[in-house]
């Protein structure tokens, strides 16, 4: 298997270090609350949240409105909110109220060094943070681990979900191809991507625990087991499912989600490969938008 194979599989197996996102630069300030700063014209409140022994450090684009529910964006493994969805952060929030927070051991967020990374934990964190902002129910857009944190959301605490765009998500151990698994037998801080090691130094509160965060989300990976079909059937919120056709997950993986999920609409979005499918802007915002603006099903 060629090196550039294995950085694309790395990121989501390690822990599914690869993705895209709108960066905002760290302060000093160790108030929970920050000013606020002009992003793409969008106003951005940043804070740090006191969750679950964590400091969470999140970010607010936009203003609240009240006949619509913020969207919660949720990074994937090993990374940041900037290398996630730096590029369609700005379009979705032009729309829309959106929410980004980076998870326990990720980019602004100090770590716990002695608490493992886990999905349910990461789940549970996402519903205390809601909670800390007083948001009663979300939509919530999970990329890579990110989407597979956003249905535990949904099957866990159901009642703070409205939506959820789960993109290039993993619910069971065969939705990845095999050589993942093999590449993440053997994964090695070296061959992390390049570019996700420099976005966590630069942003990390401790930049020496990045070994100690690589190996925790690439052992999360190891860890994995798979989500029992009747835990995903009975998400009741609505879900859009979305998969490149050259993603780390099978396609086929994608459709038996769609099939067990109760109320599911499904986008395979071609010639795109995992690092791929948040920077689909121009098919994913409208997507998105018109799936989380439609009218509830009867």
């Amino acid at each position: 298997m060629n090196k550039r194979i294995v950085a694309l599989l790395l990121p989501l197996a390690a822990a599914a270090f690869l993705l895209t996102s709108g960066i905002v630069t760290q302060t000093a300030a160790q108030t929970s609350e920050q000013g606020a700063v002009t992003h793409n014209k969008q106003a951005v409140r940043t804070g740090y949240a006191p969750v679950n022994g964590l400091r969470i450090y999140f970010e607010i684009h936009g203003a609240a409105n009240p006949t619509q529910p913020p969207l919660v964006l949720l990074h994937g493994g090993g990374d940041t909110i900037q290398t996630s969805f730096g590029r369609i952060l700005p379009a979705l929030a032009g729309e829309r109220q959106v929410i980004a927070f980076e998870q326990q051991g990720y980019g602004h967020t100090a770590d716990i060094a002695d608490r493992p990374f886990s999905f349910e934990q990461s789940a549970a964190d996402t519903a205390a943070l809601l909670e800390y902002l007083h948001i009663e129910k979300a939509d919530l857009f999970g990329f890579s681990n990110g989407g597979t944190i956003a249905l535990q959301v949904a099957i866990r605490h159901p009642k703070v979900v409205r939506r959820l765009v789960v993109a290039s998500a993993l619910v069971k151990r065969d939705g990845a191809y095999p050589w993942l698994w093999d590449a993440m037998t053997n994964a090695k801080l070296e061959n992390m991507p390049q570019e996700l090691q420099e976005e966590y130094l630069k942003v990390a509160p401790q930049p020496d625990n990045l070994r100690m965060m690589h190996d925790k989300a690439a052992q999360r990976m190891r860890d994995f087991k798979d989500i029992p079909a009747d835990a995903i059937r009975s998400i009741a919120a609505p879900t859009l499912v979305v998969v490149g056709d050259a993603d780390v997950i099978r396609p086929e993986h994608a459709v038996e989600m769609f099939r067990l999920l109760p109320h599911a609409q499904l986008a395979v979005l071609p010639s795109t490969d995992h690092m791929q499918v948040t920077a689909r802007t121009a098919w994913l915002v409208p997507m998105i938008g018109g799936f989380l603006d439609a009218p509830a099903a009867n």
